[in-house]
């Protein structure tokens, strides 16, 4: 693979034992990995804010890797490798970060996650209209201000959103194991569930 080169993902295989939670000696097929890893010459970026990236009921594991060949790390010198917490699902999301401050300035990005927002076009369309006759360029730039103040108010942390309806799930569940329920808890806890849906949606939608 000539020129920089990047893998990453669920590469269903560890390289040291202590990936593998109570696991005491490398498989035949760990080792082959390792092989495979020196043999194509590639750097295994350091993840330092988790021990595991897998996880299914008691098992743990280390199988989630990013690579990186020698010419990738000579043009970005200073990248570092961050875990994001799972969620719902069995692995943990990695992220490639380039921790170099760089100049010039910021692209205009918005995410399509917005879009399942129910009043995310609606709050654009009111936005865009009320910048008047300008180059586009300039309500691109003007645009940054209200989205980013609609983000922060209408829809923040995809994490922090699903994890306060999962707690007021969980929360109605244990009232309902103590035998306290009735009507009203049943259809606030369908309410919940239906937003928490969304937010699932909104999430994997931003991962992709």
């Amino acid at each position: 693979m000539p020129g920089p080169n990047l893998l990453y993902g669920d590469f269903n295989e560890v390289v040291r034992v202590e990936e593998r939670k109570g696991a005491n000696a490398l498989t035949a097929s760990a080792e082959d990995f390792r092989d495979w890893i020196r043999d194509m010459e590639l750097a295994d970026l350091e993840l330092n804010d988790r021990k595991f990236t897998w996880f299914r009921g008691q098992s743990c594991s280390h199988i989630d890797r990013v690579f990186v060949s020698l010419e990738w790390l000579e043009q970005f010198l200073e990248i570092r490798l961050k875990g994001r917490t799972r969620g719902l699902y069995d692995n943990c999301p990695l992220i490639v970060e380039d921790s170099r401050i760089r100049g010039g300035p910021r692209p205009f990005r918005s995410l399509d996650s917005w879009f399942t927002h129910d009043g995310f076009l609606r709050m654009l369309k009111v936005e865009w209209r009320g910048l008047g006759e300008v180059q586009f360029t300039e309500k691109l730039k003007a645009l940054t201000i209200p989205l980013s103040r609609w983000y922060k108010e209408k829809f923040g942390d995809i994490d922090l959103k699903v994890q306060q309806l999962e707690d007021e799930i969980r929360k109605l569940d244990d009232l309902a194991s103590d035998g306290v329920y009735d009507g009203t808890m049943e259809a606030r806890r369908r309410a919940l569930v239906n937003f928490c849906k969304r937010w699932y949606v909104r999430k994997e939608i931003y991962w992709k």
